[in-house]
């Protein structure tokens, strides 16, 4: 089934969006927040991709269940990192 050009143009407008949202989050200084406001926002673009241009949300649920699985892994490797980041104490030197 082939989406409509619409709906590729909401898709890119949404894209552009998120953009916006990863420069201005850039600017802020969110202390420990910045790394995590930059993955949410990448994994929003990432999911809007993979569902609209790989188009996944017309396939089965197989590919469905297979796509989903690839972000919860990478979800998982995400928290894994972080959380040896963020429990590491630091020297000052």
């Amino acid at each position: 089934m082939v989406d409509s050009p619409k709906v590729y143009f909401v898709v890119y407008v949404a894209l552009l969006i998120l953009l916006a949202l990863t420069v201005g989050a850039a600017a802020l200084d969110l202390g420990a927040l910045n790394t995590a406001v930059a993955l949410l926002i990448a994994a929003l673009k990432a999911g809007l991709i993979v569902a609209y241009f790989m188009h996944v949300h017309n396939s089965s649920r197989l590919v469905r269940l297979f796509a989903a699985a690839g972000f919860f892994w990478v979800l998982i490797l995400i928290l894994l990192t972080l959380s040896d980041f963020l429990t590491r104490f630091w020297v000052p030197g």
